[in-house]
């Protein structure tokens, strides 16, 4: 039997709390991604954001779905990373929240462990939760100060439950 622990952030991480998930992410996660829709243009702002990290791209690809997300008849264009330091300093330079700072053009900033979805973050939802089944990482988590958050678990037979 497999346990699995879904974090749900009840409230937007900003300033400190952020900075403290962010990095956290970073030390964990070995990817991130960002979405932009197809049919946005992007801004000054937007673009920047993309070629600071431009160094830091593995793949895009046009998708109608990813973690937490699924679009009908539309597609966006989905940014991987790698979750390298510098990236990380780029991500905590351009932006102090969660979800604010990542709605359109650039949305939902998510993070990816070993392949698998950790960070889920839909950003104009206000709705982002962490995926885990490590104790130690979820301890971690759990006693970021300031960050408001539930924790809840379920058991499953085989990892194909897992997300």
């Amino acid at each position: 039997m497999y346990r699995r622990y879904v974090i749900d952030i009840t409230s937007e991480p900003k300033n400190d709390v952020y900075r403290h998930l962010i990095d956290l992410a970073f030390d964990l996660c070995d990817r991130f991604t960002l979405v932009v829709h197809e049919e946005t243009k992007l801004d000054d702002k937007g673009k920047s954001i993309l070629e600071k990290l431009n160094d830091h791209l593995i793949e895009m690809k046009k998708q109608s779905e990813w973690p937490g997300t699924i679009l009908c008849d539309q597609f966006a264009y989905v940014y991987y990373y790698r979750a390298s330091p510098e990236a990380r300093e780029i991500i905590k330079e351009v932006s102090s929240s969660l979800y604010s700072s990542w709605i359109w053009p650039l949305e939902d900033l998510s993070f990816y462990k070993n392949g698998k979805p950790w960070l889920v973050n839909t950003a104009h939802e206000n709705i982002s939760y962490i995926l885990s089944d490590d104790e130690s990482e979820i301890d971690r988590i759990m006693n970021i100060e300031g960050l408001k958050a539930r924790k809840a678990s379920g058991a499953f037979k085989t990892l194909s439950n897992w997300y």
